[in-house]
Order: structure tokens, then C-alpha cells, then sequence
């Protein structure tokens, strides 16, 4: 049951407003709730407003509140002093949060500590806690955390910090990152009991908002397909979305050549047996023989279309696929024998392959209409630059001896090999078709942390950083203020966005008598 408020518009424009109990019923076929009217009280400009308080107390007396009408100054001598004096209300609960998620994380500990053993006595641990609540909050640069969050969020405990010790802070934090993080992950792992036996790994770019290039910001070609001043932001993550670690490399690096030192990074941390997972841009020669030293194990992901191997005889040989799930299946294929042994496992989602399917057909079905307007001898190769350079439709196209442009049913045949379907490589014999196919399936895990890091949520970028030192140091904190968040997500059982809107209700208000 609630007071409901409606409106109505007047002929002569002017629009009258009606306040009604009501309260919802289902309606019994379509199941959705109806409004059901129990009491017009009739227009609100002519209500008496002592009435409706009336009703209120009424109301609050059978269920043991009590009413306060601020415009009664005997209900103002009730609990409340006349001369209170509202200063200003502050976000409360969003902060507190993510500070008790700092905190048992281990994150401000080893902080504390490793200022304790340098002899420092600046709030570093403080200013870095502020950088990474405001990437949760309300993402800003350093200054705007100094100049503007900081006053609208209750955070005392960050009253001595000033502007020069947010950089150094930065400057603290890349001077420790490795040990922080060794530290924070050990930490996260033990406190939920993660089993790390599946290590995700990717790439992404970060683009800069400045042309010059220094020794990591370095000119390529972005995920969006930009060219311009960069990054690239390398991370591992367990198969619940927690960050293990992450690297930041200069911006021409190829995701191929990012392996060896990842490798030997997390070598250091003795992690155990651990199966890496990672895309096609992962793989190579090179990679997979980096990644097999010390009995590593490795499930990579392939290009079908450039690897003649899979190309011609993993795709070509006849199987029957297992189904895992409705809309997986999955089959093995072994090229080889011996050491030279190597094995594929060939998945199928027979829902895709029906899209893509679709999708092809109706790439075609435009490009006949386009030709046939044009079979006049006019569809040469200078009318069709668009297509040709089309990702949809200049895979299908070809252009003759005599500069014609015509489709290629040959490549169209070629391209519906490919429905549906992905092929993984792998060095364990021991992981089943379902283990496989699921714990590559898990690799878009990565994709949404990237997609957390890079959004309004946390704003990775644009970066606005000069130095290299401060660069890394702005991602580590992105990448802090993600572990928070999937913590929470993980615990909730909701994104973060929700959990936000629910915190930010919770403030508080400094007031003076």
C-alpha cells in the first residue's frame, strides 16, 4: 500500500495534481501488477495538510514510530534542538566499504609496513587508499581527487593528506609494486580459497592524450584500431576475475612477445601447477615452447584461417563432436607422434554457426542486389573501394582480369567451414574435452575485467601522465581499485554499479549547534 501521486492536464493547459491510496494487485493472465485505488484524497492545492498529518500520526501510533513535523515547533523541541545548523552531508557509505575491503585485503598493511621499514613518515598509505576509492566513486584526475572528491566524501582519516603526497605516493607505489602485489594476491587467495589452477592472461591498450612519446608511451595501433600514443596493459586473473598481476609495457609491444617475461615473473611467486590461458594473439612457437619449459602447461587458442596445419587437417578430419552443453560441443584431434605429438580439441557452438550463417547470408543477398545494379559493366574495382575494404562484405569479393568486381562463391564455401567453431591447443594430456572448452570459454572473464578497467566505472583512460613511473603507478591503481570491486561483486553476487547506488544512500552530515 502507498500514496500514490497523479496528474491531469486542464483544457486550458494548466495541469492539476491528485494524491491516492492504492496498492498492487496481479492481474490473474498477463500476471503484472495493477494499480487498485482505495481512497481518493482529491487535489493536492486544496487538501488540508493538518488532515493528512493526522492521518500520519494515526498511522505511526498503531505501529509504534513517531511523526516529526519540521514545521511545528513543538515536534522541533522533540529530539531535535532549534538551533541546529546543517553544515554539509557527505558520502559515507560507498567509502567505508572499500576502506574495510582495503583493509582485509591487506593492501594498507603492507603499505604501513614497508613506509615503516623506508622510515617514512608521509600518509602515503592514505593518499593511495584516496586515488583508489576514487576510481570507484567518482574517477578523476589527482588533482580533482585533492581539489574536489576528497570534500565530498567522509573521509577523515585523509585530513593531513595534500596534493604533493598523492604523486609521491605514486612514486611509492612503483617503487613496490611487486612486492604489493605479491603480498595483496596471497592475501585475497588465502581469504576466499581460491584454487589457482587456471591463470587467464591478455592484452589491452591504454591511449594517452598527449603526442610525445617516451621509453613506455610509444605510438601503435590501439584495440579500437587508433593509432596514437599508448600502453599496453598486460593481466593475469584467476577464474573468478581477481587480478593476479599486471604489467605495463611500452605501447609497439605485440602480445606475442609479452610472454617470456610474464612467465618469469609469476615464476617468482611459485604458484604451484598452473595451466595458462590465453587468445590467439598469445600464440606462437616461441610462446609455446616458453610456456612448456619446467613441464608448464599451457591451453592457447589458434587462427584457423592462417595455420595450414589446422587450416588442412585438424578442420578436415571427420569426428564425432561430444556434446557438453547445449550450445558446446567439442571433439579431439591428434596431429603427430612422439615429442612431436601435438593436440587440438576442435569446439562447436551450433548457435553461433547458425548467426554467422545468417549473417553471411545476408551479406551476400546485398552484394547480388549491389552487382546487379551494376551488370551494366559499371561494378569495377574503383565503384567497389568501399566494399572491397569492407570487413562484412570484401572477404566474398574478387576482382577479375578485366577490373570487375564479382563475388567468390569458392571463399563464401570457405568461410562456412568456420561457423560456430574455435580451435584450442594444448599441451596437457590430462585435461578432459569439457575442462578444456569450459576453461577457455572462461577467458571472457578477462574481457569484462578489461571492460570494468576502461568504462565510466574506473576510467583507465584517457591517461594524462608525463612520466613512465607515474603511468605504471596510475594503472596499478586502476587495477587495486578492480580486485575491490570484484570482491565485492564476488561476495554480493551483483555488479558493482548496484552495489554503488545502494552505499550511496548511507552519508553523513556534519551539523553545528
Amino acid at each position: 500500500m502507498y500514496l500514490r501521486t497523479t496528474k491531469r492536464k486542464k483544457r486550458d493547459g494548466s495541469v492539476v495534481e491528485y494524491f491516492q491510496l492504492a496498492h498492487n494487485e496481479r492481474h490473474p493472465e498477463t500476471k503484472k501488477p495493477i494499480a487498485q485505488i482505495i481512497h481518493n484524497f482529491g487535489r493536492t492545492d486544496e487538501l488540508d495538510r493538518e488532515e493528512l498529518i493526522r492521518l500520519c500520526r494515526s498511522i505511526a501510533r498503531v505501529c509504534g514510530v513517531q511523526v516529526v513535523d519540521p514545521l511545528d515547533e513543538k515536534d522541533m523541541n522533540v529530539g531535535f534542538p532549534r538551533d541546529l545548523k546543517l553544515i554539509a552531508t557527505r558520502e559515507l557509505g560507498t567509502v567505508l566499504v572499500i576502506e574495510a575491503l582495503w583493509e582485509r585485503l591487506g593492501i594498507g598493511k603492507i603499505i604501513r609496513e614497508i613506509c615503516k621499514r623506508k622510515g617514512l613518515a608521509a600518509p602515503y598509505e592514505r593518499a593511495l587508499y584516496a586515488m583508489t576509492a576514487n576510481r570507484l566513486c567518482e574517477p578523476s584526475s589527482k588533482l580533482g581527487v585533492w581539489e574536489r572528491w576528497m570534500a565530498k566524501a567522509y573521509l577523515p582519516s585523509c585530513e593531513d593528506v595534500k596534493l604533493e603526497h598523492l604523486y609521491a605516493a605514486m612514486d611509492h607505489l612503483y617503487e613496490h609494486a611487486a612486492e604489493i602485489e605479491k603480498h595483496v594476491f596471497f592475501q585475497t587467495a588465502n581469504l576466499f580459497n581460491l584454487a589457482v589452477d587456471l591463470i587467464f592472461y591478455d592484452t589491452t591498450t591504454a591511449e594517452f592524450s598527449i603526442d610525445e612519446e617516451d621509453e613506455t608511451r610509444r605510438y601503435g595501433r590501439s584495440k579500437s584500431g587508433t593509432w596514437s600514443p599508448q600502453v599496453v596493459v598486460a593481466l593475469a586473473v584467476t577464474r573468478e576475475g581477481f587480478p593476479v598481476r599486471c604489467w605495463v609495457l611500452p605501447g609497439n609491444t605485440t602480445d606475442v612477445t609479452t610472454i617470456a617475461r610474464v612467465k618469469a615473473d609469476l615464476r617468482d611467486w611459485e604458484l604451484g601447477r598452473v595451466m595458462f590461458v590465453a587468445d590467439a594473439g598469445m600464440n606462437s612457437a616461441e610462446n609455446r615452447e616458453e610456456l612448456a619449459r619446467a613441464c608448464g602447461k599451457y591451453l592457447l587458442a589458434t587462427r584457423m584461417a592462417s595455420v595450414k596445419e589446422i587450416r588442412g587437417e585438424v578442420l578436415s578430419r571427420s569426428g564425432r563432436y561430444t556434446t557438453i552443453r547445449d550450445n558446446l560441443q567439442a571433439r579431439e584431434v591428434i596431429i603427430g607422434d612422439g615429442e612431436r605429438r601435438r593436440r587440438y580439441l576442435v569446439c562447436h557452438n551450433p548457435k553461433e554457426a547458425h548467426r554467422q550463417l545468417e549473417h553471411r547470408a545476408a551479406a551476400i543477398e546485398y552484394l547480388e542486389k549491389e552487382l546487379e545494379r551494376r551488370r551494366d559493366h559499371r561494378a569495377t574495382a574503383q565503384w567497389a573501394i568501399e566494399l572491397l575494404a569492407s570487413k562484412r562484405y570484401g572477404r566474398y569479393l574478387t576482382i577479375t582480369k578485366g577490373n570487375k568486381v564479382r563475388i567468390d562463391y569458392g571463399k563464401v564455401r570457405e568461410c562456412a567451414k568456420y561457423d560456430g567453431k574455435w580451435v584450442l591447443e594444448t599441451n596437457d594430456d590430462t585435461i578432459s574435452l569439457e575442462d578444456a572448452a569450459c576453461g577457455y570459454k572462461g577467458l571472457m572473464v578477462i574481457e569484462r575485467c578489461f571492460r570494468s578497467l576502461k568504462s565510466t566505472q574506473i576510467k583507465l583512460t584517457p591517461i594524462f601522465h608525463w612520466t613512465s613511473q607515474r603511468t605504471e603507478a596510475h594503472v596499478r591503481i586502476c587495477v587495486l581499485a578492480l580486485l575491490i570491486e570484484r570482491v565485492a561483486e564476488h561476495a554480493c553476487g551483483t555488479s558493482w554499479a548496484q552495489i554503488r547506488d545502494t552505499l550511496e544512500t548511507l552519508q553523513a552530515t556534519e551539523c553545528v549547534l
